[in-house]
């Protein structure tokens, strides 16, 4: 794998530490500011709305700059936004800052995984998209654990600041490390959109919604669960969330080596898969050593999805594939907000805490629906992801479009 991938997963670490690391340090963010919890909490709901508006926002604004120039202004406004949130002098000032960060997040993932994907040969283009979103779920293993003891110990505004640094060091790779890769000829904006009125980048992104909402729907309620059901002590959830990290580092590798061998068939398994452990956790739950071993696996069976959803897209998109591969990391976090709202209404209703791991297992499976689905409609009509057409492009345009 070329070592332009190692400048991607720099930046992706940084972003995945900076997106889950503020949920430790909630209580000692509210207690500086002089705020509630629940109102400190908007800091991760900005964060969640910044990336899905971001992501569209940010990859048309970018759309007449080069692929690496807009990673690396994206790093940039990384940057300022974490410096920002360190030095805030007021709560709002950081809600700010955490908004001005998120808005990188969505097109660095989309932009960054297209030309991932460029880096190397067709058949390791999932593998190249897996590489990239290491630095994301090893940011969960790593960076938010460290991030969330730096700031317990010395304070939250060394963690941004931190943060900040691994945002420099993430610019310095991609202009060091990432090729200035030639901008596909025939593609406008136009044609960026038209892509998303085809059906199967937008079953995918579906696909995206419900597979991965099936995993925040358990993980989101992941400490009341471990306490209160599985009987855990409060300092446990800590190295259960390092176990859930683990699980999502493993899926994540697993899933981009197989989904270059058979795309669609490693989605059933994972998703299938998916379905049956989170519906199995309502049960394992109740036990400490099979609760943890379900965490690791609903880490792992819901990332081995992501290369392959996102490669998806990609196939699907293909000839104009920035904007809709941006959209799809939009996609995971309406999945994250849409599963939070709906355990928190199975939990309100009197269901228990083991009650969102039944909505993350009919979410999975509604997922897995769309998989089918997608499958069914690709056979009738004829197409291959190799073969799919972009809407809105002509066969000319297409042929000077697609990258060589």
């Amino acid at each position: 794998m070329p070592l332009a991938l190692l400048a991607l997963a720099i930046g992706a670490f940084g972003i995945g530490t900076t997106e889950f690391v503020i949920m430790g340090l909630l209580p000692d963010v509210a207690g500086d500011f002089g705020v509630s919890i629940p109102t400190a909490g908007f800091l991760v709901t900005g964060y969640a709305l910044g990336v899905m508006f971001g992501a569209p926002l940010m990859t048309v604004l970018g759309t007449k700059v080069s692929r690496k120039r807009m990673l690396m202004l994206l790093m940039g406004l990384f940057i300022v936004g974490n410096l920002l949130s360190a030095l805030a002098p007021a709560f709002a000032v950081m809600l700010i800052g955490r908004v001005v960060a998120s808005l990188a997040h969505g097109a660095f993932f989309g932009i960054g995984s297209v030309v991932a994907a460029e880096l190397v040969s067709a058949d390791k283009k999932a593998g190249a998209i897996a590489m990239m979103f290491t630095g994301l779920t090893v940011a969960n293993v790593v960076g938010v654990p460290l991030g969330t003891l730096v700031g317990q110990s010395v304070g939250w505004r060394v963690t941004f600041a931190l943060v900040a640094g691994l945002g420099v060091l993430g610019l310095l790779g991609v202009a060091r490390l990432v090729p200035d890769l030639p901008r596909a000829q025939g593609v406008r904006f136009r044609h960026e959109v038209a892509a998303l009125r085809n059906v199967q980048v937008l079953l995918a992104m579906a696909m995206t919604v419900l597979g991965f909402g099936g995993v925040f729907a358990a993980i989101t309620y992941i400490a009341p669960m471990m306490t209160d059901v599985a009987g855990f002590a409060d300092s446990s959830v800590t190295w259960l969330l390092v176990l859930f990290g683990l699980g999502m580092v493993g899926g994540n590798l697993v899933g981009g080596r197989f989904a270059d061998r058979a795309l669609m068939p490693m989605l059933y398994v994972s998703l299938a898969a998916l379905a049956i452990v989170l519906a199995l956790f309502t049960l394992t739950a109740h036990h400490k050593v099979l609760a943890a071993l379900s965490i690791a696996l609903v880490g792992a069976l819901g990332f081995a999805t992501v290369p392959p959803l996102q490669k998806r897209v990609l196939d699907q998109a293909q000839g104009a594939p920035t904007l809709a591969s941006a959209l799809n990391i939009g996609a995971f976090n309406l999945g994250n907000a849409l599963a939070a709202w709906l355990g928190g209404l199975v939990i309100s209703a009197g269901l228990g805490y083991t009650a969102p791991n039944w909505v993350g297992a009919l979410l999975a499976a509604a997922a897995l629906g769309l998989a089918v689905l997608s499958t069914v409609l690709e056979r009738r009509d004829g197409t291959a992801p190799s073969t799919v057409v972009t809407a809105g492009v002509s066969p000319s345009e297409q042929r000077t479009a697609v990258p060589r």
